[in-house]
């Protein structure tokens, strides 16, 4: 929890990444366009979508860009320490 990892993916290296179930993700855009392929274990349903500022300095992740292009959601994405702690997955230890 609360850690990272950065993966390039490309057409060139052909890797893939798989993100388990509960696991926050999120990408950038390196070039002009990209076609990502995501898939889901279930169908997709709102009231378990969840969003943190992807430049959350808890977290730290070291983006490969300084800034982009936004959604409006992702925009206003809140701090992992304001995401409320019945929002966040639990697993088992």
């Amino acid at each position: 929890f609360r850690h990272w990892a950065g993966v390039e993916l490309s057409a060139d290296n052909h890797r893939q990444l798989f993100v388990p179930e509960g696991f926050a993700h999120g990408f950038c855009v390196l070039g002009e366009s990209a076609l990502l392929a995501y898939l889901c274990t279930r169908e997709y349903r709102a009231e378990y979508d969840s969003v943190v500022a992807w430049n959350d300095p808890d977290i730290g992740i070291r983006w490969p860009i300084e800034s982009g292009r936004l959604s409006d959601k992702d925009a206003a994405a809140p701090r992992l320490a304001d995401v409320p702690a019945d929002r966040l997955p639990t697993f088992a230890s």
